[in-house]
């Protein structure tokens, strides 16, 4: 009997900032499975990675906004007045619009509509990338369509979501799957006898292979070598760039040294206002997204990683962010907080160096101790990129996901 086609629900694609997922859905296409991509938003990237080219499977895009395109919006209505799970899917929308009256609700069933009338005919498996919005959007269609659904959680989805949201569909999905074991702990907490496993994402190692290059033994004496930093990250409260920034002001005044940051974001001009403000500009380089073949650049030359990951006060937060994972596959000693899934790769003084979230002062003395002593970051980098090839290659993450979807069609 063959799979089903595996139809992929993702907030937006593709995006520069989730190479992650693309590295998955590149991985299950080469396990053998049939992909089918449904995204809620149209891509807002000018480029794409290497990885996205790779990918076969067709994009399906909804309707961002249902108002510019009302007369397809109205016809998915009238059709999905027509299946036979619409009771149960309004009634489900219904008891979510009155505990989050939203147009954003509003807005998830009419994208579930569309999706559930535009589907291709066959045999079909709906999964959810995010446990938020998309799941929202794939929960309605597969009761509208009658079928179940799964869903893979990350970070922001986990943290930000209402609990009472998140403990409903884990119960009525078939399984869901997340990356950090803090967050499989806290959402197998909420929705207890629910099915939630645990599944690095890993890198995809030919991508990254190791760096065979020299690091010079720079340790911040010398004016015309400084140490060079890297961060790379969305500019979004949640990744702590104020916190970064901060400490960068308390280091030491003989220290020399470079950052460079790579991301976009909306918070970069408040950042850039705030270097200017600390007397750092001169010392800041703000590349902005890049491709993923420049990011692997720029991991090989720098002497150190550092991302100052915090809790915002909304409860958003990082789970184990891949650019660390990347960073060590190049024998780049990472600096982090001890925040969430962080830990689970980070450990301190073996794989590189912690510090708590939101104290600048801490991550300024981190930061001195990485800087001037290189031997330091050349020993912690090895152990750390020993970790990632044997710890987090994706091909068991992959493997076990592939086998997680076959489980569920032959049940």
């Amino acid at each position: 009997m063959s799979d089903p086609l595996l139809v992929v629900v993702l907030k937006g694609y593709p995006r520069l900032s989730e190479t992650f997922i693309a590295q998955e859905l590149l991985g299950l296409e080469r396990a053998g499975l049939r992909l089918s991509l449904v995204s809620l938003r149209r891509p807002t990237d000018t480029r794409i990675h290497p990885v996205h080219r790779e990918i076969k499977a067709p994009v399906h895009y909804l309707p961002e906004y249902l108002h510019e395109e009302p007369l397809r919006v109205a016809r998915a209505a009238l059709s999905g007045l027509r299946l036979p799970g619409f009771r149960a899917a309004f009634g489900a929308f219904w008891r979510d619009l009155k505990r989050d009256i939203t147009r954003n609700r509003l807005r998830r069933f009419g994208q579930a509509l569309v999706m559930a009338a535009e589907l291709p005919p066959g045999k079909l498996w709906i999964h959810a990338h995010f446990a938020h919005t998309p799941a929202s959007v794939a929960r309605y269609c597969a009761l509208l369509r009658g079928q179940s659904f799964t869903i893979s959680a990350h970070a922001k989805d986990i943290w930000t979501s209402p609990d009472w949201e998140l403990a409903e569909k884990m119960a009525q999905a078939r399984w869901t799957v997340t990356c950090t074991a803090s967050g499989r702990d806290h959402l197998a907490g909420l929705a207890p006898g629910a099915a939630v496993h645990l599944a690095y994402h890993g890198l995809d190692l030919d991508r990254f292979p190791p760096f065979a290059g020299p690091r010079p033994p720079r340790d911040g004496r010398a004016s015309t070598d400084p140490v060079q930093i890297l961060s790379v990250g969305r500019a979004v409260p949640k990744k702590g760039y104020d916190v970064l920034l901060r400490a960068l002001a308390k280091l030491p005044q003989g220290l020399h040294w470079r950052l460079t940051h790579i991301g976009g974001g909306g918070e970069l001009a408040r950042l850039q206002t705030l270097a200017r403000e600390l007397g750092l500009s001169g010392r800041i380089s703000w590349q902005g997204a890049l491709a993923q073949e420049d990011v692997l650049a720029a991991y090989r030359s720098a002497d150190l990683f550092v991302l100052a990951s915090r809790r915002t006060p909304e409860g958003d937060r990082d789970g184990l962010p891949n650019v660390i994972v990347e960073a060590a596959s190049q024998g780049l000693m990472p600096i982090g907080t001890e925040l969430s899934g962080i830990p689970e790769f980070v450990t301190e003084g073996e794989t590189g160096l912690l510090c708590p979230p939101e104290d600048p002062q801490a991550l300024a003395a981190v930061l001195t101790r990485a800087i001037t002593t290189p031997d330091l970051r050349a020993r912690l980098g090895a152990a750390a990129e020993a970790r990632v090839r044997t710890e987090f290659d994706a091909r068991p993450g992959i493997a076990r996901l592939t086998a997680l979807f076959r489980s569920a069609w032959g049940g």
